[in-house]
């Protein structure tokens, strides 16, 4: 019975320590088969994906409170760099800003690119769309010449886009190649 309180002593610190250690870890992701890795924005909440091709999903907290969240999305795709924002500007029924850049970050090519008006939220191929006026869609398409495209794709409404593109920013800038 006396070896059973530092038992249960060692065993609360060992959680405690664990679950501190998950926490600090839940801040990096990895895709491109654990090759790629990223670091999430603070405040930002991981989401279920909402489909299978998603390989990770975040919501990024609204300017307001009760105002809606921001909605961030990785994943592999095909067809290149020009289809996919090509894609992306027929999602907006009314386009009213486009801006693209492209950098060198971890030595693979980034392209991002910020669109901004009335934007047709479809959240699957089959789903009806809803018209969202004052949208902006943040995107960072990562080209690498071994693993694919990978698209990194924040959108929501444009405060609290706004709100969140530095930590978009942020977060892709932190892409390191393991």
């Amino acid at each position: 019975m006396k070896h059973f309180a530092p038992l249960c002593v060692g065993l609360v610190l060992m959680t405690s320590l664990t679950a501190f250690a998950e926490e600090k870890d839940a801040k990096t992701i990895s895709f491109g088969d654990g090759h790629l890795e990223m670091t999430v924005p603070e405040g930002w909440k991981t989401v279920q994906p909402s489909v299978r091709i998603i390989e990770h999903e975040f919501a990024a907290p609204a300017k307001e409170e009760g105002a809606t969240a921001g909605r961030a999305t990785l994943m592999g795709a095909g067809g290149g760099v020009k289809a996919n924002v090509d894609r992306w500007k027929k999602q907006f029924a009314k386009l009213t800003g486009d801006e693209a850049k492209e950098e060198k970050i971890a030595g693979q090519t980034v392209h991002f690119i910020e669109l901004k008006g009335d934007y047709k939220d479809q959240r699957g191929p089959f789903a009806p769309a809803v018209l969202k006026e004052d949208y902006t869609v943040m995107g960072a398409i990562i080209v690498t010449d071994k693993l694919g495209d990978y698209f990194l794709k924040l959108y929501g409404p444009s405060d609290t886009i706004s709100e969140n593109k530095e930590k978009f920013t942020d977060m892709v800038k932190s892409l390191k190649v393991k």
